[in-house]
Formats: C-alpha cells, structure tokens, sequence
C-alpha cells in the first residue's frame, strides 16, 4: 500500500561552519562521498525547501549553486550567512540561518548538518512524524542516539526556544529538549555522520 505523506511546507538550514579539528581541518562541506561533496549532498536533499540558508565560511561562497537551469540544480539559489561568533556551534548557526531566511518564512525548518551524506533518506520519514501528530518538531534516533541535526522543526517553535540563548553557547540538547518532539527511529543510520578519516574511509569502503 502506497504511504501518504501530508506536504510539508519548510525553509532549510544547512550547518556547514564547523572546525572539522578530527579531519586536520579539512572542511567537511568539500569532502567527496559517493561521487559529491558532503555540501552537494546536503543542498540536494533541500531540494524541495522553499529557501535554504547555509551557514558557514566565506569561501563557500563559490561553492554554492545558482539558479540556473543549465547547472542541474534544482532547487532555489542557497543564500549564505555565517554565525556569530565564528565556530559558535550548532545553536548559533541555526539562529544565524534562521534570520537569513527571507520573512515571512516557511512554517517548517528542515535542519541538516553537512557532514551527514544519508539524510535525504529520512526526509520523508521526518515529515510523516511531524504531520500525524501535533509536534514542535521531529528527529532521528539511531541505536539510542538523537541525531537533533537532522530534524524538521516548526518555525515558531524555533524562534521561541531560541531566544535568548543562541549566543551563550547554548547545545543543541538545550534547544530541542525544551521543544516537544517525535523521535524517528533511524536502524539504517542514515543520520551516521562524518567527524574522522575513519569515518571518511568507512563511507568510501561502503560505497564499493
């Protein structure tokens, strides 16, 4: 029996800015697995938002497609912001990604790290939980681990638990757990992230 998912409408913001310090300082976002770069990965799976921030350094800047037919990219032209303070973490850059995306915004923000290459799997499986049940939000949980970065979570619910804490260094369990959310179970590990060359090394073999 075919599932039917109520369409979700959603902004995206794609976490890019991170030191990357287990990778020598590599940056994850150019990193290539299973033919792309992690940052190709993540907008794609965006590809259905109506808008889509990406936070992280200057230099992305000409990493980012245009809105182009001719490019293949087929959704709308990411705008790039970048955190306050730099490196700030996670709860800075959602703040900062959240106040780039023109207002009024989508009511739903899809929020997804760029170093994890099997989310677009569970976009669906995030818009299924947020639509049968009235929730804040959505995220993965795999093998007991809540993976908050790749989430859908309702705008206002955002702007609210944000306030107030997005420049004090706030964690993201901070945020998300005063929010009410449904955990998605995630046994394929598609919410698997890449922190070391082992971790690189391990997707690449995979891939094979």
């Amino acid at each position: 029996m075919t599932r039917t998912v109520a369409r979700i409408e959603y902004d995206a913001v794609v976490l890019a800015g991170g030191r990357a310090a287990r990778l020598d300082g590599t940056s994850k976002a150019g990193l290539v697995v299973g033919g792309a770069r992690l940052l190709d990965r993540a907008l794609a799976a965006s590809a259905r938002a109506r808008r889509v921030a990406v936070v992280g350094p200057p230099e992305l800047a000409s990493a980012l497609p245009v809105r182009d037919p001719a490019s293949g990219y087929a959704g709308s032209a990411p705008l790039l912001t970048r955190e306050d303070p730099p490196f700030g973490g996670p709860v800075a850059g959602l703040a900062a990604g959240l106040r780039a995306l023109p207002d009024p915004g989508a009511p739903w923000v899809l929020l997804l790290a760029v170093d994890v290459p099997g989310a677009a799997r569970a976009i669906v499986h995030l818009e299924e939980a947020v639509s049968r049940e009235p929730v804040d939000g959505a995220y993965l949980v795999h093998e007991g681990r809540a993976q908050w970065l790749v989430g859908l979570y309702r705008r206002a619910a955002l702007d609210r638990g944000l306030d107030g804490i997005e420049t004090d260094g706030a964690p993201m369990k901070r945020l998300v757990g005063a929010l009410r959310c449904a955990e998605v179970p995630d046994p394929a590990g598609w919410s698997d992230d890449i922190d070391t060359p082992a971790d690189v090394a391990r997707y690449r073999k995979d891939e094979r």
